[in-house]
Order: C-alpha cells, then structure tokens, then sequence
C-alpha cells in the first residue's frame, strides 16, 4: 500500500479545512515546499495536492507551487483541485505531475473523464468526496444527485483505474477512518482506491491494508503530530 502525506493548498500556502469548512482553516506552512522536503525526509514517494482555491472556485491559483514541490523534491505527485478542462490537465503533465484528479469535473463533465482516461489511462484518478451518502463538489461545498455506489459504476464503466474517497465528515476529525465505506468499495468494484479523511493511527492504515486499498492519505494526523509519517510509511511493505 502506498502512503500518500498531503499538502493543501490555500493562498500558497499549506493549510487544512475541518470537515471541508473554509471557514475552519489552520495554516500549518507559509511555504509548502518546506513540508514537502519533510515528506521526501521520512521516506515518501508520494505527495498527495489539493488546490483549494481551485477546488472551490476554478482555476489554478497555485499552480506554481504545485511546480516548486515537483521540481524541489523529484517525488511523485498527485493534484487535484480545479481542474475542469484537457487544457489544465496537459499543464499539469508537462510540470511533472504523476496522476491528475477529476472531482468537480468527474461529475459536471463525464466526457472530459472519458477523453482524459483515453488519452493518459492511469495518470488520471477521480475524487469521491462523500457527504451523506453522495458525492459532493465545488470544494465539498455541493452535494451532487450521484450516491457513491452510482458514482463509482459510472467511473468504472468508462475506464477510470483509481479513485481518491473521502469520507468528508471524518476529515480533519481525527476519530479514525471510515472503514466500512473502503471495505465496501473494495468488494464491489475493480477500481484502485485511495481512502483519504480521519486516518489517525497506524491501526487504521494496517487496517485498510489487509483490505486491498491502494493506498491512504494522510493529512491533518501527520500536521497535529498524532502519526509519525517515517513509521507509517514503514507500513507500506
């Protein structure tokens, strides 16, 4: 299983929302670069970047960070947030990104899935961003007519290989993961699946290991001092 520590991005800088609140933010690194070179230190190959502003609102506002993380530390990189269009998705390959994330798109522009899939297979993932059962959008700040289940057949029948899910009320909670919602997801589909929000201990990344998950993200456990990223990152044998 792959450890994915993760920078979100607000104002160029490194910050994290509770439950999806923007209203709840704490600013945790005026230059994220520095938090990303304490993840290549503790031995991650994989730097999971969300664009807030972009999720929120469109654009790319922090584009050029995303490029000083890729270009300082050489780690594999993942982004998503904002991203509506092919044109978007080809700028971030051409800085280096490893795997562009669909979420707001995912749902609003299923043609740009199937385009995108088509033209860069596994470098392209979608965000699953639960709340009450559906899939929300724009920054978590809608919720859209798609259930997960229904959201994840569809990605599935058009091709798409890794799905990022969050369990929105368990991010930034630090009350352990959803691991019923993974254990599910697991079962039912063929896709590689991501969990993100409310991993808080190691028990929990073990735990979603010996289901099959690709991998874990792990955000607010790592920033308030709850995980040891060197020690979960150990885990990933």
């Amino acid at each position: 299983m792959n450890i994915l520590p993760a920078i979100d991005l607000y104002e160029g800088k490194a910050v994290r929302l509770y439950k999806g609140d923007y209203n709840q933010m704490t600013v945790y690194d005026e230059n994220p670069v520095n938090t990303a070179l304490k993840f290549k230190e503790a031995g991650a190959s994989w730097i999971h970047v969300v664009d807030l502003e972009g999720a929120r609102d469109g654009g790319t506002p922090n584009m050029q960070v995303v490029k000083d993380i890729i270009d300082s530390t050489g780690l594999k990189v993942e982004i998503g947030g904002g991203i509506r269009n092919m044109e978007t998705i080809e700028k971030y390959i051409e800085l280096g990104a490893s795997r562009i994330i669909l979420g707001t798109s995912a749902i609003t522009n299923e043609n740009l899935v199937v385009e995108a899939t088509r033209l860069h297979g596994r470098r392209i993932a979608v965000g699953a961003d639960v709340k009450d059962g559906y899939v929300a959008i724009r920054g978590w700040t809608q919720k859209s007519m798609f259930t997960l289940h229904d959201f994840c057949e569809n990605m599935q029948m058009k091709g798409v290989k890794y799905v990022i899910c969050t369990d929105i009320s368990k991010d930034g909670a630090l009350q352990g993961t959803n691991r019923e919602m993974y254990r599910t997801l697991t079962e039912k589909f063929n896709m590689r699946f991501i969990a993100s929000g409310g991993i808080s201990s190691v028990e929990d990344i073990r735990a979603l290991k010996e289901m099959g998950l690709y991998g874990a993200i792990i955000g607010k456990a790592y920033y308030q001092g709850v995980i040891d990223l060197k020690e979960a990152i150990q885990e990933e044998e």
